[in-house]
């Protein structure tokens, strides 16, 4: 890695619904800065993820709200409009290229769970989006990440950083997708979404304070 290289800003991206924002999203973020010495993290909630055509999101300015919430005293941690604020609902490969865009100078990194990768053979464009940034996929309880599922080409870009206390991150090539379990925790959205109707008070354990109050107050998902 070259002085060049090291100096620039490292910035990583964390796409999805979040719906609602856990504490388990907020682990990744924290964790993911510290692994790869980032500059940044950002949420970027989707307005509506569009391989994912069957389930009705909350609308983004609530799943927004949340996500403000649940970061505001996080210096190096921030929420982007990006998706929510344009006309038409992008898909991930062009949220990339327009990110590659806005910042040239920047080691730019896309971050999302194994779940996701399970199912990135369904996103627009799919080989293209492992091409415009790095990328950093996030295990969880029963899910096997592999690239069995992918093209040989793809599967010998991945890095398999699992288990590895100080693993070498090399910075310069946008082509690495990194496999990580620095956070292995078992919280889901839709497992918060069915508490709550359930009227299972064990949800509140599984946000943040500011989110639950959201969440009473306007009545989110009741």
């Amino acid at each position: 890695m070259n002085n060049e290289t090291a100096s620039k800003p490292k910035i990583a991206f964390y796409g999805g619904s979040f719906d609602p924002v856990h504490r388990g999203h907020l682990a990744i973020a924290n964790r993911v800065i510290g692994l790869f010495e980032l500059d940044e993290f950002v949420f970027v909630p989707a307005f509506h993820a569009p391989h994912k055509k069957r389930l009705a999101p909350t609308p983004a300015v609530d799943r927004y709200a949340m996500l403000a919430l649940a970061t505001n005293n996080e210096w190096n941690i921030s929420v982007s409009k990006i998706e929510i604020d344009v006309p038409h609902k992008p898909y991930t490969f062009e949220t990339l290229e327009r990110l590659n865009e806005l910042l040239p100078d920047a080691n730019l990194f896309f971050v999302m769970g194994a779940d996701s990768w399970r199912d990135i053979r369904t996103w627009r464009e799919w080989e293209k989006v492992l091409t415009l940034t790095n990328h950093i996929v996030v295990t969880r309880p029963g899910y096997d990440l592999s690239g069995d599922h992918l093209t040989e080409e793809i599967h010998d870009r991945i890095v398999d950083i699992r288990a590895e206390a100080d693993p070498k991150i090399e910075y310069g090539d946008r082509n690495k997708i990194y496999f990580t379990d620095i956070v292995n925790l078992g919280i889901s959205a839709s497992d918060i979404r069915k508490k709550i109707r359930e009227e299972n008070e064990d949800w509140r354990d599984d946000v943040t304070l500011e989110v639950a109050k959201y969440i009473e107050k306007y009545q989110i998902y009741s």
